[in-house]
C-alpha cells in the first residue's frame, strides 16, 4: 500500500491537463488543478461546449446506473469514471447504486490511474463505506484490471456486475480496444451489462474543426475521437439495450436533462452481455 501511494505521488503531475481531472473541472468538482481548470477555458473560447459537455455526461451515468439498479444489478466496476466530485453529495455514482430491489448492498469498483482521484477516494470514500473498493489501472492494462485482488475478491464473479468504459479517449487503437470489451465479455457473468462512453466531434461545425483538433493536439495529446460508426463498429456483437447508441442526453432522458443532444460531444451505449 505504501509503496503504492509513493508511486501515485510520483505520478502527479500538476501542470498538465488530465481528462479526468478536466470533466471534473468543468461539472464543478474539486478534483482538480489550475491547468485543468485553463484547458477549460480554452475549449470554452473555442467552442462553448465544454461544460454542457461534461454535466450531460455525468447525468448520463447518474441514469444508467439508476436504470441498471433498477434491473437488479447491484455490481458495477467503473473504469476511467475519476470519482467525479462534479455530482451532489448522496448522488454519487455509489450512492446511486444503492437503489436496487435486490436486498443486497450494492459494491462498486472505480477504476482510475490519476494519482489525485485515488489518493482523495481512498481517503474520503473507501474509510466510511463498505460497498466502494478503488483500484488502479486503465483500459490499456485490462488484464491486469481483470486480475487485480481487490477486483477478484470484493466482487461476487457468480452474479451479473455492469462494466462501465468511460475512458475510452485513452485507447487509439481499435483492434485493442476489441481485445478489451472481448476480455471484458469472457469473465463477467451472465446477465450482465457494458456501457460505452465516447467523445466525438460529430457535431462540431466544419469551420471550428481545426482549431479543436489543434488544441486537442496540444493539450491532450493521444486523446481518441471517434465517429458513430467507429464507435458502432466497436459495439458490433453486442445487443444494445434501448434507445442503442445515442448522443449521451438522449439515453432515457428525465425531466432534468436540457442538453442539445449534439452539444454534449459524446456518444453513450449500453449493452447486454448474454
Amino acid at each position: 500500500m505504501r509503496q503504492r501511494a509513493i508511486r501515485n505521488l510520483a505520478k502527479l503531475e500538476l501542470t498538465q491537463a488530465r481528462v479526468t481531472r478536466i470533466l471534473d473541472a468543468a461539472a464543478g468538482g474539486k478534483n482538480h488543478f489550475s491547468a485543468d481548470r485553463d484547458v477549460v477555458r480554452r475549449y470554452d473560447q473555442a467552442a462553448p461546449v465544454t461544460t454542457t459537455a461534461a454535466r450531460a455526461v455525468l447525468r448520463f451515468l447518474t441514469r444508467v446506473v439508476h436504470h441498471l439498479a433498477l434491473q437488479g444489478v447491484d455490481q458495477f466496476v467503473i473504469v476511467g469514471s475519476g470519482v467525479p466530485s462534479g455530482l451532489p453529495p448522496g448522488r454519487q455514482l455509489h450512492d446511486v447504486a444503492r437503489r436496487n430491489p435486490t436486498g443486497f448492498v450494492p459494491r462498486v469498483v472505480y477504476v482510475e490511474n490519476d494519482p489525485m482521484v485515488l489518493a482523495g477516494a481512498r481517503a474520503t470514500i473507501e474509510p466510511i463505506t463498505d460497498c466502494v473498493r478503488v483500484v488502479e489501472g486503465d483500459l490499456s492494462e485490462i488484464d491486469e484490471v481483470l486480475d487485480d485482488r481487490v477486483m477478484q475478491t470484493f466482487l461476487d464473479w457468480d452474479r451479473p456486475m455492469a462494466v462501465l468504459l468511460l475512458s475510452a479517449y485513452s485507447l487509439n487503437d481499435d483492434e485493442y480496444f476489441h481485445y478489451v470489451i472481448k476480455r471484458i465479455r469472457q469473465v463477467v457473468p451472465e446477465r450482465s451489462y457494458l456501457t460505452l462512453v465516447q467523445t466525438t466531434f460529430d457535431a462540431i461545425p466544419a469551420e471550428l474543426l481545426p482549431a479543436i483538433h489543434d488544441l486537442v493536439a496540444m493539450t491532450l495529446p493521444g486523446h481518441a475521437v471517434r465517429t458513430r460508426e467507429e464507435v458502432k463498429g466497436l459495439l458490433e456483437g453486442l445487443k444494445l439495450v434501448e434507445p442503442g447508441l445515442v448522443w449521451v442526453p438522449d439515453w432515457r432522458p428525465d425531466a432534468l436533462e436540457d442538453c442539445e443532444p449534439g452539444a454534449s460531444g459524446t456518444y453513450g451505449a449500453v449493452a447486454h452481455i448474454p
